[in-house]
């Protein structure tokens, strides 16, 4: 496991030595939720010496608290040359599987991007249906910095979808848990049944 640590530019460096001035990275939110879509970020970030100075405290989402996520979300959308976020749903998970959903909801941020990114920084999964030279990473968003900022962008949208989506669906306690198995989760579905945002090809869904 890589300890804590402040993402740098040093992965986007090396491809901007190589004349690709957009790289985006890529993350997911939401992959080992029980309900709700996953949600992928993508950020392109400008070539500058000061970025991380500029984005001082953008780190892996999952390090932060959800004040933090919304500050620094924020700043990665003032900073960033081009910032998106891409879904897939529910449906399409138990459609296709959590990895190729992941996939879809990845190349549809990419796909979103204004100016259009050159190369991909992803964190754990490649896209191989994305005709852009691609780099994949483990614990790229603990030291990535276009990785972490596009994993808070993911984070952040995914959870205030999933807290919309509680006042619909109410009793399930969305807008805590966000959708992940805790133990209040799946006390809802045992008094509750399941509702229409659950992945019904994941346990305990399919029990």
């Amino acid at each position: 496991m890589v300890k804590k640590t402040v993402p740098t530019t040093q992965f986007e460096q090396i491809w901007w030595q190589r004349s690709f001035d957009c790289v985006a990275g890529v993350d997911e939110a939401g992959r080992g939720a029980w309900a709700g879509p996953v949600t992928a970020g993508a950020v392109i970030l400008p070539l500058s010496r000061n970025l991380e100075n500029m984005l001082t405290g953008v780190r892996d989402s999952k390090q932060m608290s959800a004040r933090q996520r919304d500050d620094m979300l924020d700043k990665i959308q003032q900073v960033a040359v081009a910032w998106a976020v891409g879904w897939a749903s529910n449906v399409e998970i138990d459609m296709v599987g959590i990895l190729p959903a992941t996939r879809l909801a990845m190349q549809r941020a990419v796909a979103c991007l204004q100016p259009a990114a050159q190369a991909l920084i992803i964190d754990a999964v490649n896209l191989p249906a994305v005709a852009l030279p691609q780099e994949s990473m483990k614990f790229g968003d603990q030291l990535c910095l276009s990785i972490a900022a596009a994993s808070i962008c993911a984070k952040v949208y995914r959870d205030r979808w999933m807290q919309a989506a509680d006042h619909l669906y109410p009793g399930y306690g969305f807008a805590r848990h966000k959708g992940y198995g805790t133990r209040q989760h799946q006390e809802a579905i045992v008094e509750l049944g399941v509702c229409e945002l659950h992945r019904f090809s994941f346990r305990p869904m399919t029990e």
